[in-house]
Formats: C-alpha cells, sequence, structure tokens
C-alpha cells in the first residue's frame, strides 16, 4: 500500500469513528420530552367513569379463617380453610393439623364458589339437578363447606371448609368463620 492510500484510509477511518462518537454524544445529550402523567378527568358530576368496591382486610380475612378452624378444633376436625377475595383470589389459607391432603384445594374452591355465586355451596350443590353443567365451570366445587361474606348485600368474600366427615359439618365451620366478622 502506498502513502497516499495509507493517509486516505486513515483520514476514512478516523471521521467514521468522530462522526461515530458524536452521534452517541448527541444522541445522549438531547434529554427525552417530558411526558405529563395521564390522569382521567375525575368531576364530582363524572363519577359514572368509576367504581369502588369492597373488600376484606388481610386481618378480617386471618380472623374469618382462624374463627373457622377453631371451630372445627372444638369438634375435633381436622380441616383446611381458605379465605378469597371477590375475585376469587386466595387471600388466605390455614391448613389444620392433620388436614388431608386433598382438603387445600377444596377449600378454596368451594370459597371460590361461594363467592362467584353469592350462596353458600350447599344451596348450589341442590341447583346441579337442574343446571348439571355448573360443575363443569373451572374453579368451582359445588359440595357444602363455602359460604359467602357480603356487604350490603353484595358478594365480597367467600370462605370455604374442607376435611370434615360432611358438606354440613365443613359449611357450619364456615359459617362461624363469616360471622366471626360481624363482631
Amino acid at each position: 500500500m502506498n502513502i497516499r492510500t495509507r493517509v486516505l484510509t486513515g483520514t476514512a477511518l478516523a471521521v467514521a469513528l468522530g462522526a461515530g462518537a458524536f452521534g452517541a454524544v448527541s444522541a445522549s445529550a438531547t434529554p427525552a420530552p417530558e411526558s405529563a402523567p395521564v390522569q382521567a378527568a375525575a368531576k364530582k358530576d363524572d363519577d359514572k367513569n368509576f367504581t369502588t368496591s369492597t373488600h376484606l382486610t388481610i386481618d378480617a380475612a386471618t380472623r374469618a379463617a382462624r374463627a373457622a378452624l377453631g371451630a372445627a378444633e372444638k369438634e375435633n376436625q381436622k380441616v383446611t380453610v381458605a379465605v378469597v377475595d371477590r375475585n376469587g383470589n386466595t387471600v388466605v389459607t390455614l391448613r389444620g393439623d392433620g388436614a388431608g391432603p386433598q382438603s387445600y384445594e377444596s377449600a378454596q374452591r368451594k370459597a371460590y364458589t361461594a363467592v362467584s355465586w353469592n350462596a353458600p355451596t350447599s344451596v348450589l350443590a341442590g341447583r346441579l339437578a337442574q343446571a348439571p353443567n355448573l360443575k363443569d365451570i373451572p374453579g368451582t366445587l359445588f359440595l357444602g363447606g363455602g359460604v359467602p361474606v357480603q356487604a350490603k348485600g353484595a358478594p365480597v368474600a367467600g370462605v370455604g371448609v374442607a376435611g370434615a366427615p360432611s358438606g354440613d359439618l365443613d359449611e357450619k365451620f364456615a359459617k362461624a368463620g363469616v360471622d366471626s366478622l360481624g363482631k
């Protein structure tokens, strides 16, 4: 390579590197435009766009679960208690000493079923004769042991109990959990 080619190649390389460095510096030096937070205009007379819902606190859900578990323990029953929110999400689950492995999921499904239909699961189980496909809805369990928690008549949570020898006992314990919230 002759000198002239070397000089031209070196110059071209220096220009390319310089342009790249300048672009990187100028790109990072340009401040991003500020964006204001997007807020919906909430006027007093325009509240139709918003809703408020009632939920159990974690303390209330825990109190209900403990009351249900305590009622079962008084009768020497080994159960699991689940409390779900209005959307069916588990808030608290307490598995009593000696409760069977199937009781964990069953308690959650009973609580979910009770809050979904705003009715005790024993009542819903009776409806299966007229609508047998209800039992095919995912996450549900139509056996006694689930009781809804209501606020102003609307379901806000569900308490499910599983593991006692009968759905009647499970439901009795779940009701004790719900009743504890009124005290």
